[in-house]
């Protein structure tokens, strides 16, 4: 079964269908998703059918492209309604969002009211936070290894009641849990350990505030369903890059960046439920915006005339009904006004993208040193400002050319391009390859996600100088801290618990001075290690929210402490970070 055949499913028709289980078929879910996925499934228009055996088939029905009811998914089998395939169709189906974008959409206060300083959550949303709290909670006891459908499917009852409550970002942030678990099961190329222990953190750290917040914290925690788009008359955009879009939660397609004659970055998006090959083909497909017939691939490398144009807070252009568009010459990234955006510093850029602005992105000026091998694959160095970058793969998929282009490129050493990359934060300079000059041919560049370079594309001659030194990989003590961290995610609470797991790893922290890393790696270890007998010495439950709060801490200070390291790599302060949130 290609998960890419069946439509997304509402997180309440899964927890609706998985709560109706027996305990019996609960614990034969897992096994049951398995078995379902090895069968054959054919889509006609909005019905996804499934052959379970060669007698009977089940149906998702999805009028509005989503499946939004439990009866829309049917089963013909002799137990259904009340069958395990059911509630198994939709666990093994994408989530179901409000939005086509991966990411939570974040409040503005621009036209708006600001709410009240002392406005607190209502009692509702408190109840909700709480529910998304635990079912997270009891995510991280088990780790992403032991998190079955049954702990994901109360993890999306949470995240419903969530939305029910008006905090639809802490839905959706909970959403992106679930899909990480999925992902990490499911062996997925695109799965990052590091992405799913930010998505752990940030649903726990937000269900945890929410309770404390007031006015903006808590309209900012609570966000926003949709984002909402303002009037910004005319603009005159040019074409920057094309990145393809491939996430976790089933969504697929491309982004085209533009730039206007200030400098500032507006986004259009093609994302609809799909996999690697909606990926690729949505770059050929027409801009949604006006009436050009501009695809994203064009718009990379020309330009566009908007008028009537909407955006929202984080930069989209809306394809409204009153929105006019036509195709208009673009410019190099050499002349004006894409020009500016390579001549801020570094630092400055790092900064801005650590204090959570400019998308991430970093538009660098650099020289090609060959590679370097690491962990999780190899790394393309190159020098920029003196400083050695290393440049590594926008996304695993092998089905995206990010790592051939970059094997390709690592052998035009010393070549001097201008290249786009996103901040990949860590304790040396580190970046993720987006888009690039053409090696070879002058004034041309290559969206590196979906451009294939060949052998015949790199420079005729090239130099023969040794290749940068790659600096050691920084082996500060607080990694003894963020192994812990993440093991946590992966193997739950019990792959710490374990006796003499890491048990010198703390001493070793304060002896550098980070007593306070310490402090916390020994706290994480108590908490996993904390199991109470009863008289008759059965375990008796653990303590699920002593653990979470222990993890949650260590994952916040390692956070904030790898931000400052990724800062300093860069050379860029903490004043200026602060000064770009």
């Amino acid at each position: 079964m290609s998960q890419d055949l069946l439509p997304p499913v509402a997180p309440s028709v899964t927890a609706e269908l998985v709560e109706a289980l027996s305990p019996r078929l609960r614990k034969r879910l897992d096994a049951g998703i398995a078995k379902l996925a090895a069968r054959p499934v054919v889509r006609e228009g909005d019905t996804a059918r499934i052959a379970v055996d060669d007698d009977t088939d089940l149906e998702l029905h999805a009028p509005g492209g989503a499946v939004t009811s439990a009866d829309a998914i049917r089963c013909g089998c002799l137990l259904a309604p009340d069958c395990l395939h059911r509630a198994a169709a939709a666990s093994a189906a994408p989530v179901a969002e409000d939005t086509p974008d991966s990411m939570p959409a974040q409040p503005t206060t621009e036209g708006a009211a600001q709410p009240p300083d002392d406005e607190t959550a209502a009692p509702a949303q408190l109840a909700a936070a709480r529910a998304v709290y635990d079912a997270a909670a009891a995510v991280l006891e088990a780790g992403a290894d032991g998190s079955g459908a049954v702990l994901q499917a109360e993890l999306l009852r949470a995240a419903h009641t969530a939305r029910l409550a008006g905090l639809p970002r802490v839905a959706a942030a909970a959403v992106s849990v679930v899909n990480g678990i999925r992902a990490a099961r499911s062996a997925d190329p695109a799965h990052r350990l590091p992405d799913l222990v930010d998505a752990l953190r940030t649903v726990l750290g937000m269900a945890h505030r929410l309770p404390f917040a007031t006015g903006p914290d808590l309209a900012e925690l609570r966000g926003s369903v949709r984002q909402p788009y303002t009037p910004d008359g005319s603009l005159r955009l040019y074409g920057l890059f094309s990145e393809p879009v491939l996430t976790t939660t089933g969504y697929a397609g491309a982004v085209t960046w533009t730039a206007d004659t200030e400098g500032r970055l507006y986004t259009v998006s093609d994302v609809a439920p799909g996999g690697p090959g909606r990926a690729t083909g949505a770059a050929d497909r027409a801009v949604r915006i006006g009436d050009t017939a501009l695809t994203h691939r064009e718009l990379s490398h020309a330009g566009l005339a908007v008028s009537g144009a909407t955006v929202s807070p984080t930069g989209r252009l809306g394809a409204g009904a009153g929105v006019r568009a036509v195709r208009a010459s673009g410019a190099a990234w050499s002349a004006e006004p894409l020009d500016r955006l390579w001549a801020v510093p570094v630092a400055e850029q790092v900064a801005r993208a650590l204090g959570g602005g400019g998308h991430g992105l970093l538009f660098l000026d650099v020289t090609l040193a060959g590679t370097v091998r690491e962990a999780a694959g190899d790394r393309l160095l190159a020098d920029c400002e003196g400083r050695t970058v290393r440049l590594a793969v926008a996304h695993d998929d092998p089905a995206l050319p990010y790592r051939d282009n970059l094997r390709l490129l690592a052998a035009a050493r010393g070549s001097r391009l201008r290249v786009v990359a996103r901040l990949a934060p860590g304790p040396l300079p580190r970046a993720l390859l987006l888009a690039a000059e053409h090696p070879a041919r002058a004034g041309d560049r290559v969206d590196l996600g979906l451009d294939r370079l060949q052998h015949a594309d790199l420079p005729t001659a090239t130099t023969t100088a040794a290749p940068a030194s790659a600096p050691p990989v920084d082996e500060a003590p607080l990694h003894l801290l963020r192994r812990r961290v993440h093991q946590a995610v992966s193997g739950g609470r019990r792959v710490l618990g374990f006796p003499g797991s890491g048990a010198g790893d703390g001493g070793r922290l304060r002896r550098v001075g980070l007593a306070t890393a310490g402090d916390l790696l020994g706290e994480l270890r108590s908490a996993a290690a904390d199991r109470s007998r009863d008289a008759f010495g059965r375990l008796l439950p653990a303590d699920t929210g002593r653990f979470a709060r222990a993890w949650l801490a260590a994952a916040v200070y390692t956070g904030e402490v790898e931000r400052a390291l990724c800062a300093a790599a860069w050379g860029a302060d903490a004043e200026m970070v602060a000064t770009s949130r």
